[in-house]
């Protein structure tokens, strides 16, 4: 096969040649084609006592086809894609082996079984079955003794029969048109005149309802959500479902554990949420909705908002239904500007209307949403950094009492001084700073966004707030273009309660705009992808090593997130995410992670074994709404071993969970 498939190569080289003669082009996908798969031969055997065979081979990404026949005829037949081979063979059985080519000249092969006998075929059994995903598919699978090949008669009027063949001791499936009982026939066939039959009246069934449940929806904070049916958020409280009114059956029922509503003959279905005040939707941005009908269903299904307070009414399509499986529509809220609807403040009714009468509609996760606000800033070490508090702890140079200068532009806040009488030898008379606390023998990454009406350079940097003003800092050059820039500082030669963050910018004239300053303290942590910005890997939920922790990304940054619903304060555990490490007996950690919620509460941070008794040292943590960095000390003096974990028990209270940058390190 070697020789086959260096001439196979040449001619495809030598037929891309010809072809790209106008451009040149790269050709190097040639090496890169995939091996051929589902490699397969139907036999087809006439049934009068001569042996002869017609083998037709197939195959995913094949070019052509070697069959070698498996009897005395030792070369193989070579034939391209969708020929055949006829050859007569006595009785006996056989092993046809099909060796499959790409247009690379890369081979694939099976050998299947050939039974050639001139008796009537026996023992025949044949087993049929609805399939249990596809609608109205019904697969056949059919063996007998002295047999190659089956027919299947799907017993239709008016459909040309067989309707199907296959080989003896393989499934092959049918799809029929409509449900019902059917008298079917399997007709078993070898090299012998005779031939043998099974018949039955088979009732083939439609799926009528979803077997899986719905796409379960992402993590939203609450504020996010308007959910009218959902198990993932709570849903707003309903004074009517389905209204007296409604034009259709109504069910409240299960599908793979997940609450659905089950609507038949569905003209409409009416809701009321309430009459007096109604619920707000004029801060949301999309409505989602998952529907399922059956296979072959094609009605076209809307959705209608109404405020009988301010007057009003609008209609959103959800376009023509897709049959057979889940479908998530989502849909712009501005899609209800169209009707007469005073506003979307107060809404009192909602409607799922059908374009005639639909049979059975499935629905679920039927909410109203708006995007995630962004990620709040985080400044590490430091108090607004990003200035949306003014000059909230910026000072100028060392005075307490001399708040920085900021302005707000297009909603954003930051700081901003124009020097137009620079001193190159004591750029620190145009300083911005912020006292906290720095450590002495630390390694410290300040980052910042800078840009001026100028190329120019201003210093950046941290150090004391007194004294000798011992600090570590470095020229900067910023540009015309906000720009984010990051040094990495030492406090090797300093360190006080009182030192400072510093920007001296006296050196030249020109603009300085500085905007989201944050310092943070580098640590050599124990953890892998403590930042999430790999994804979930390798956090998990508890302690199962195949099941990842979900994890989202907002306005770039990636973080652990997940909505607690129905906290049991007594199991905290059973909302986790860990970490598997070594952790060593008899030693100090430090943990530190970034956390925020969209309501004040508590989680559990700490230590511990992933097995035996759990052994750990954990301790509550009060996060809120304000993203915020946290410090816990812990010990493993009772307890130690190579698959440890860092952990966080999450179930004690109902509330978003968002952590990142999670560090562990040895004191």
């Amino acid at each position: 096969m070697r020789k086959n498939k260096n001439i196979y190569k040449i001619f495809f080289m030598l037929f891309l040649i010809v072809a790209c003669t106008d451009n040149l082009r790269d050709i190097s996908f040639v090496d890169n084609i995939a091996l051929p798969t589902n490699i397969s031969a139907i036999y087809n055997i006439t049934q009068d006592n001569t042996g002869t065979v017609t083998i037709t081979p197939n195959a995913d990404g094949a070019q052509s086809f070697s069959v070698y026949l498996g009897d005395s005829t030792l070369e193989p037949v070579v034939i391209s894609q969708g020929e055949s081979v006829n050859h007569v063979y006595a009785e006996g059985s056989y092993e046809v082996k099909v060796v499959a080519s790409n247009l690379n000249g890369d081979t694939a092969e099976v050998i299947q079984q050939l039974v050639v006998s001139f008796k009537a075929p026996q023992n025949l059994v044949v087993v049929l079955e609805n399939d249990s995903a596809i609608s109205k598919q019904v697969n056949i699978t059919a063996n007998a003794d002295f047999a190659t090949m089956f027919d299947f008669e799907s017993g239709e009027t008016g459909v040309a029969q067989p309707v199907k063949s296959g080989n003896i001791g393989t499934t092959i499936s049918y799809k029929y048109a409509t449900a019902g009982t059917y008298a079917v026939k399997v007709i078993a066939k070898g090299g012998a005149i005779e031939t043998t039959e099974f018949l039955v009246n088979f009732n083939v069934t439609e799926i009528l309802a979803p077997l899986v449940a719905a796409p379960s929806p992402r993590n939203r904070v609450a504020t996010d959500v308007v959910s009218i049916f959902s198990d993932k958020y709570a849903n707003v409280v309903l004074s009517e479902l389905p209204t007296s009114w409604s034009e259709t059956n109504f069910e409240a029922t299960t599908i793979d554990n997940n609450n659905v509503w089950k609507l038949t003959k569905l003209d409409f279905l009416g809701l009321v949420t309430n009459d007096d005040t109604g619920i707000d939707l004029s801060g949301m941005e999309m409505l989602h909705i998952d529907y399922w009908v059956p296979a072959g269903r094609s009605n076209g299904l809307s959705v209608k908002i109404v405020n009988t307070i301010d007057s009003g009414e609008a209609v959103a399509s959800l376009g023509t239904t897709l049959s057979g499986s889940w479908q998530s529509v989502e849909i712009d809220m501005s899609a209800f500007d169209g009707g007469n609807l005073a506003n979307k403040q107060k809404i009192t009714q909602i409607l799922i209307d059908s374009d005639g009468v639909s049979g059975v509609v499935y629905i679920d996760n039927f909410y109203f949403y708006r995007a995630p606000a962004a990620a709040p800033f985080n400044d590490g070490l430091l108090n607004n950094g990003d200035f949306e508090k003014g000059s909230e702890s910026w000072i100028l140079g060392v005075n307490n009492n001399a708040p920085a200068p900021v302005v707000t532009n297009a909603g954003n806040t930051y700081y901003s001084v124009n020097v137009t009488n620079a001193k190159p030898s004591e750029p620190y008379l145009v300083n911005i700073s912020q006292k906290l606390e720095i450590i002495q023998g630390n390694t410290y990454t300040l980052t910042f966004d800078a840009w001026s009406d100028v190329n120019r350079a201003i210093i950046a940097g941290i150090g004391l707030s007194g004294g000798n003003f011992a600090n570590d800092s470095k020229p900067v050059n910023i540009s015309t273009v906000k720009s984010n820039y990051e040094l990495t500082l030492s406090s090797a030669a300093f360190g006080a309660a009182d030192a400072r963050v510093l920007f001296d910018l006296n050196g030249q004239n020109g603009l300085v705009n500085i905007d989201n300053v944050s310092l943070k303290l580098n640590v050599n942590s124990l953890l892998t992808n403590g930042d999430f910005e790999n994804g979930s890997d390798p956090w998990i939920v508890g302690v199962d090593d195949n099941l990842a922790a979900p994890v989202v990304t907002n306005a770039g940054n990636t973080y652990y997130s997940i909505n607690v619903t129905n906290a049991k304060p007594s199991e905290p555990y059973l909302v986790n995410v860990s970490q598997k490490l070594e952790i060593i007996k008899g030693n100090s950690y430090t943990l530190t992670f970034d956390a925020w919620s969209d309501v004040n509460r508590s989680i559990i941070g700490g230590i511990g074994l992933s097995g035996g008794d759990f052994s750990n040292d954990s301790k509550p943590v009060d996060i809120t709404t304000v993203r915020s960095t946290y410090t816990l000390t812990l010990s493993s003096d009772a307890f130690g071993a190579t698959n440890a974990r860092v952990l966080f028990d999450l179930n004690g209270q109902n509330g978003m969970v968002n952590i990142d940058n999670v560090l562990l390190s040895i004191n």
